[in-house]
């Protein structure tokens, strides 16, 4: 078993986008793959990835960038249209890295990323894995504790790592003892930087469109869903208290090419907390064996 401290040694780059900038990190040889992270605070590519990057390297080219907005790509996302705006920058990836279509894996706000990118470039994408993806169903029901939690973290008293570990401990995972403390010492240094503090990626639609973004930002209400060719396997974490699991059978319904396994005891984390499940589920359903 891969633990989280084995990475394999990483290709870096920083490629340029539109006159932004976005990191990427790449390992293995393969079909490639686009490995996408959430939107917590002080969230990054490899550190999200770290025990499911050497796995699938076995078979995979894994591909892994940091969002715009966060880690060492550039900071600030179109508060207007977040799901467009990172689409349009891993779309550039792509391009930047001379790739007709890739499979893609998204975890939340990577999920929601991704799904995105399908419905807007299908022929972009292979297959797809969405690990409780953000914008299910979120005009339906109101923000859950945990994504209340997450939105407030930069607002209030301001960031600290108090807050960060109480999301993480409370809210992101089903067992708090899975998580070390290394990883949230790390995730708050990146967190406090100056530029994310100025600049949140992650929060609350606010101004006279408002409305528009958070009815443009659940996919249940795009038509195009249900027209969505892609092979996609959900993951859901029946624990998951940032994205309702609900949102689970809402893609399973809606997607004609759409597998959807629940995860028990597990949180909004799948890749993390039940690495090796989802390291051979991902392996195998991108390659088509199941």
């Amino acid at each position: 078993m891969t633990t989280h401290n084995e990475l394999p040694s990483m290709r870096e780059s920083l490629l340029d986008i539109a006159g932004k900038k976005i990191f990427v990190a790449e390992t293995g040889d393969g079909p490639p793959v686009l490995l996408l992270h959430g939107g917590g605070p002080g969230a990054s590519g490899v550190a999200n990835y770290s025990r499911n990057i050497a796995a699938l390297a076995k078979e995979y080219r894994v591909i892994v960038p940091d969002l715009p907005g966060y880690g060492r790509s550039t900071k600030g996302v179109d508060g207007a249209d977040p799901f467009g705006c990172l689409a349009d920058g891993i779309r550039g990836v792509l391009d930047q890295l001379g790739l007709d279509k890739a499979h893609f894996v998204g975890n939340s706000y990577g999920g929601a990323c991704a799904l995105r990118l399908a419905l807007d470039t299908p022929d972009r994408v292979d297959r797809m894995v969405l690990m409780g993806p953000g914008g299910i169903g979120t005009t339906r029901a109101l923000p859950t504790p945990g994504l209340s939690n997450l939105l407030n973290f930069y607002s209030g008293d301001g960031p600290s790592r108090p807050k960060l570990e109480k999301f993480i401990r409370d809210y992101l995972v089903f067992n708090a003892a899975d998580v070390p403390d290394s990883v949230i010492d790390a995730r708050y240094q990146d967190s406090i930087d100056p530029e994310v503090v100025a600049d949140p990626p992650l929060r609350r639609p606010s101004g006279p469109n408002a409305l528009r973004t958070v009815l443009k930002m659940d996919f249940t209400r795009d038509k195009r869903l249900s027209r969505l060719p892609v092979p996609t396997l959900v993951l859901w974490g029946a624990a998951d208290k940032v994205n309702r699991p609900s949102g689970g059978p809402m893609l399973a319904d809606r997607m004609p090419n759409c597998d959807l396994y629940m995860v028990a005891n597990t949180g909004h984390w799948v890749q993390f907390e039940r690495a090796q499940l989802f390291n051979r589920l991902c392996a195998d359903f991108l390659a088509g064996r199941r």
